[in-house]
């Protein structure tokens, strides 16, 4: 029966790029919605930046514009990384919209009615250098249950005391080092403590949280006999927020409008798509889900569900909340390299890779997620290259045309068919580690058929060729199947195996059935390996300090960028000076053309040169030599790679073979770098 569910993610802050540790959830949550979506479910995924605060007000100030500036390039930039990882939202919005202002005053005034809102002086802690009351992620200091140091003001991340800014020991002033000090002022409180037969219900009753998650918010923050803390909701001016009504001079506190978001960016969505937001937020019939990390779950499943009640909204039918990414087994680090973003992700590395390892790793669990930089390389390598796309790679480029009855495969198919359900119920508790182990097992028992079945043999005698076209389609079959139950994670190896089969891949139902008679495509790489040596240029590139701050809105580049040598080895190269003037019509004789890398080999007895084979889509194969083999000295490396090449060069007779074009490159020897075209060029185009 279909569903109509609401999927969020937590709104990042507008304060800085997105990294490999907010990726976690973005691409956990988005692999939930692409897999809902297949099974048929009126699916909505909404998102926002969250923009409110104090850090927004410094860098403002710091920068001398307006926050509206700060907000629209940050918005930008994290649209953008996250378009870029295959993450795609029905609406991605911004809390400062007039939507959120009047959802908040809806909340507002629902709370003011029925009785849950107090308000008394504060002393909190103020920054004489800065000017401003300083908000809980704006202090640091020494925790005051167990002593840890460098604590924010709100809660400690060794022993998960909860506290008052006021209670550090120690504190220091984040914005400007300054020691701060007190001042007093009056502050509007939400009493929380009114809620608490409701909370202790939705906690614990209903399947709203994991069941080690119910505990631990239980023993945390609902301990019997201690009544829960008055929710300070209003900072005074200066502040960047939305100003309270009904108390002039004083604004909401960033972490009252943040979470409303969610119905402002959904009431934004419908707005423009013709739709009445009241179905996804009032309608019971609408399930809600929330996935956060669990940093936050004190929010989201204290403060929201409260709101929530009040103003007689719908409760989040699900809180999934997941831990935090180490990286090696560490916290990401600036001064290792391991606080990586991802843009420099991008720039380095293929985002279905890092796809493919997060879901591996996530067990719809808040366990921590570490990873290992080895085994991300040899479990992409082993898993993806070795297992999956190796099927199709062994045997496509045999036949034609799928057989035109399935054949007999000993029950291959028909048992990895029988497996979705339980791949299906992982993908539904988001314990994709569960689904990636099942498919994982589906395609070690298909590589084992076409092992024993040796198409590769078969292809040499033509009387065979009728055993052959068995073989791979039932390989192809088994591959497809795979792509089926891969597709949440990995859209674009789903999205190739569609062209490569004629069938595009839509539900989760296309893998309970074989497909036949039907062309196959001419086979390209789908997927590459990982090397090493690219992951080690983009830890050593996370290592730079920036000397010149980038514009949030710079084009992004090219995922397919090589990175077989740090950047400092260019930096110290001599440049060619410029050549002569050429007029537009000279240059304009060059055809410079995509072309993809079919095949790549080394050439015998030439030290430099690399035979490759290059498709150009439409416009057929070419077969070009270039001096590259220093950089590339396995030339497995660059299969499935998108390159420019000169198309209309004359060709050139060598000892060891015509070579039809010229490869674009700037370098040398191991410091040469081939040009690529951004994502989505395709073969055969020309660059303008």
């Amino acid at each position: 029966m279909p569903r109509r569910i609401l999927v969020t993610s937590a709104l990042p802050y507008v304060n800085g790029h997105i990294h490999l540790g907010h990726l976690v959830e973005y691409l956990q949550t988005d692999i939930f919605v692409r897999f809902l979506r297949m099974c048929g479910h009126e699916v909505a995924y909404i998102c926002a930046d969250d923009v409110h605060g104090t850090a927004t007000m410094m860098a403002a100030r710091q920068r001398g514009v307006p926050e509206a500036v700060i907000v629209a390039e940050m918005g930008e930039a994290h649209r953008r990384d996250f378009a870029d990882f295959d993450i795609r939202f029905d609406y991605y919005g911004s809390t400062d919209s007039d939507s959120n202002r009047e959802s908040v005053y809806a909340i507002w005034e629902a709370l003011r009615a029925g009785g849950h809102v107090t308000t008394r002086e504060v002393t909190q802690l103020y920054d004489p250098v800065a000017g401003v009351f300083l908000a809980d992620r704006f202090v640091k200091g020494a925790c005051p249950r167990c002593g840890a140091p460098e604590q924010y003001g709100d809660s400690c991340d060794k022993c998960a005391a909860t506290f008052a800014p006021t209670e550090l020991k120690d504190p220091v002033s984040t914005l400007s080092g300054a020691r701060p000090e007190l001042r007093s002022a009056p502050h509007w409180f939400v009493v929380l403590e009114r809620f608490r037969p409701f909370l202790e219900r939705w906690v614990n009753d209903g399947g709203h949280l994991h069941p080690d998650m119910a505990r631990w918010v239980t023993n945390t923050f609902l301990r019997p006999g201690e009544p829960l803390r008055d929710w300070d909701v209003s900072r005074p001016a200066p502040y960047f927020g939305f100003p309270i009504p009904d108390a002039p001079g004083h604004y909401f506190y960033v972490w009252l409008d943040a979470p409303v978001g969610y119905v402002a960016a959904t009431r934004d969505w419908c707005a423009a798509s013709g739709q009445d937001w009241r179905r996804w937020w009032q309608d019971p019939a609408t399930e809600i889900h929330h996935v956060i990390g669990k940093d936050i779950a004190y929010f989201h499943t204290l403060f929201w569900p409260a709101m929530l009640s009040a103003v007689g909204w719908n409760l989040p039918s699900k809180v999934h909340i997941h831990g935090f990414l180490t990286v090696n087994g560490e916290k990401m680090s600036k001064s290792k390299g391991t606080f990586v973003r991802a843009r420099t992700y991008l720039e380095h590395l293929d985002p279905q890779w890092l796809r493919y390892y997060y879901a591996a790793k996530l067990d719809g669990t808040a366990s921590d997620l570490d990873l290992q930089l080895d085994e991300f390389v040899a479990k992409v390598n082993a898993d993806l290259v070795g297992k999956v796309v190796n099927l199709a790679s062994r045997t496509a480029r045999f036949v034609p045309r799928l057989a035109a009855s399935y054949p007999e495969d000993g029950g291959l198919f028909a048992r990895a068919a029988a497996e979705g359900a339980a791949i299906a119920a992982a993908y539904e508790r988001l314990d994709t580690a569960s689904a990636c182990r099942l498919i994982m097992a589906a395609a070690d028992r298909a590589n084992e058929f076409v092992e024993r079945a040796a198409p590769w043999n078969l292809h040499k005698d033509p009387a065979r060729h009728g055993e052959l076209a068995a073989v791979c389609t039932v390989a192809l079959n088994l591959f497809r199947q795979l792509c089926v139950y891969l597709a949440p994670v990995l859209p674009r190896l789903a999205a190739g195996c569609g062209e490569l089969l004629s069938a595009p891949i839509a539900r989760w139902e296309d893998a309970a059935q074989p497909l036949v008679d039907r062309p196959i495509a001419p086979y390209r790489a789908l997927l590459t390996r990982v090397e090493a040596a690219r992951v080690a240029a983009m830890i050593e590139a996370s290592k730079a300090p920036e000397t010149v701050a980038r514009p949030a809105a710079a084009p992004p580049a090219a995922p397919s960028a090589p990175a077989e040598a740090p950047a400092t080895a260019a930096a110290s190269a001599p440049v060619e000076a410029l050549a002569p003037t050429i007029s537009f019509e000279e240059f304009a004789k060059v055809d410079l053309r995509v072309a993809e890398v079919l095949a790549a080999e080394e050439v015998p007895k030439a030290k430099k040169i690399l035979k490759l084979r290059l498709g150009l889509g439409p416009l057929g194969e070419r077969t070009v030599f270039a001096g590259i083999k220093a950089a590339f000295p396995d030339p497995r490396a660059l299969l499935g790679r998108r390159i420019v090449i000169v198309a209309n060069l004359a060709p050139r007779a060598m000892s060891f073979g015509v070579s039809e074009g010229m490869v674009l490159a700037a370098g040398e020897g191991p410091a040469c770098y081939l040009l690529s075209p951004d994502p989505g060029a395709q073969p055969g185009q020309r660059l303008h």
